[in-house]
């Protein structure tokens, strides 16, 4: 197979060059032509990748974080080629998807060779995308909170990569002080509704921001995306819905309205932010669709059953020929 390794060198908190470099000689020994490439910023990965589909590249191996795999995911969409992640970023959501190993505080530098090893054992599997407007997201849309948030610190990437996610969570102390519901219009596959809400998550994964399970019913392959309307006026609903969710309790709370869709739209009485895959996109009014069956990715043995509807893979392993 032909591999380009596309490396983030500001993701995470941890130097993985020499971690990387052990990825590297293992998939060089399993005869694999491997090339590594470093991003110097935004967007690069994008078109790093839309370079690998024109020179018919098998597989896109994104080495960062959630922001890096989804630059990596818009520059794979509808093509032949194989989305896989070596996780170096600080929450690496899509890494935690699908079980992969990643640096933790008993680990002395992030396991790349063990990733890589886990991966390359995997199958191919064909999973959906959320769109919204040109961009596409492999994780998750946040309207509202969360995003506003994610716009606070992202400019502060010298202090989020010293504090890891510690950053946003003092953020969300600060900002939750002044937290106050807004009037939406949500529109889910034609049908209204209209709530005060502080924040919708519209998912395409079952973990969000990390380690928590805000979306378990959540498959990557059925078409569909699951919504989540967080309703309230204030920080004590906030605080309320947060104890639930971190508790899995939340599907149980009538302040919190989930829906599948096809195709979602927000208007709010006022412009509120939006993220995708973490990263600021903008402002409502939008609409947020999904693109089913539009990338195809390598799916460790270690993700769990209940990602998919289909129980069939593209691949059943690897034999250094494109998926079929």
């Amino acid at each position: 197979m032909r591999i380009l390794v596309i490396y983030n060198p500001v993701a995470g908190q941890h130097d993985a060059v020499k971690s990387l470099d052990e990825a590297l000689t293992y998939l060089r020994s399993l005869g694999h032509d491997v090339l590594l490439r470093k991003t110097l910023g935004g967007g690069d990965a994008t078109t790093f990748t839309r370079e690998a589909v024109a020179q018919s590249f098998d597989m896109v191996v994104a080495a960062g974080g959630d922001g890096t795999v989804g630059e990596v995911a818009n520059g794979l969409v509808g093509s032949e080629c194989i989305l896989g992640v070596l996780p170096v970023g600080t929450a690496n959501v899509w890494a935690r998807t699908l079980g992969l190993p990643m640096w933790s505080y008993t680990r002395l530098r992030p396991p790349l060779q063990d990733a890589a090893r886990q991966l390359m054992a995997g199958t191919v599997r064909c999973i959906d995308l959320g769109r919204c407007d040109d961009h596409y997201f492999i994780l998750w849309s946040g309207i509202g909170f969360d995003a506003e948030v994610t716009r606070q610190v992202e400019p502060h990437r010298e202090i989020r990569r010293s504090l890891g996610n510690i950053t946003y969570y003092i953020a969300m102390a600060a900002m939750s002080l002044t937290l106050r519901g807004t009037r939406v219009t949500i529109v889910i596959d034609g049908q209204a509704i209209r709530e005060r809400a502080f924040l919708i998550v519209i998912s395409n994964v079952q973990l969000y921001g990390g380690s928590v399970m805000v979306a378990p019913q959540a498959q990557l392959d059925d078409g569909y995306l699951d919504v989540y309307v967080f309703k309230g006026s204030n920080m004590l609903d906030a605080a309320g819905q947060l104890i639930n969710v971190f508790a899995g309790k939340h599907l149980q709370d009538p302040t919190i309205e989930t829906y599948r869709a096809q195709s979602v739209t927000i208007r709010a009485d006022r412009p509120l932010p939006l993220h995708i895959d973490g990263e600021p996109k903008g402002y409502t009014p939008v609409t947020i669709s999904v693109v089913p069956k539009a990338l195809r990715v390598m799916m460790p043995a270690s993700a769990s059953p209940s990602l998919f509807e289909a129980s069939a893979p593209v691949q059943d392993a690897l034999d250094g020929t494109r998926a079929g």
